[in-house]
């Protein structure tokens, strides 16, 4: 699989990863992130059902990407990403943030909030991975609490 930035292989981070095929200049629309638009009421009923690819439109809609012919669906995580994920006009789109090299993982911070962060251990490897997938407001609160976690005496 691939697109004119993109192709599609197996990844370092979780199954299917997408690797730049070249050079990505910072600044550049990577990829649409695609997918149906839903209601929030379907929206909080699919996310009950543990998917994970929903991004926020607006206040009434947002776009469930869990579809066959979202490739950006397979865009992984990372604490430390080179891309981000920006609505413009109710479209989603995966930003290079820095230069990326070609071969290098394209990645963006999926920015899950605090609620059971714990069910979502993050494997990005970057030096400053907090060892969950949160967005990067919650690093510091999320790094205490592993450390108390660590320096707390076994019961």
């Amino acid at each position: 699989m691939e697109t004119e930035h993109l192709i599609f292989r197996a990844s370092a981070i979780h199954g299917t990863g997408a690797l730049a095929k070249h050079a990505i200049p910072a600044g550049t629309r990577v990829i649409e992130y695609v997918g149906e638009r839903i209601s929030k009421e379907e929206s909080l009923r699919r996310c009950q059902k543990d998917n994970n690819c929903i991004f926020g439109l607006n206040a009434t809609h947002d776009l469930d990407g869990s579809v066959n012919w979202n490739l950006a669906r397979f865009i992984n995580h990372s604490c430390e990403p080179n891309c981000d994920a920006v609505c413009e006009a109710e479209r989603v789109w995966i930003v290079s943030h820095r230069d990326i090299e070609a071969g290098e993982e394209v990645t963006f911070n999926y920015a899950y909030d605090l609620e059971d962060y714990r069910r979502y251990p993050c494997n990005c490897g970057s030096p400053t991975c907090v060892g969950y997938i949160v967005a990067e407001d919650f690093f510091d609160h999320v790094r205490e609490q592993n450390r108390v976690r660590l320096e707390a005496p076994e019961l």
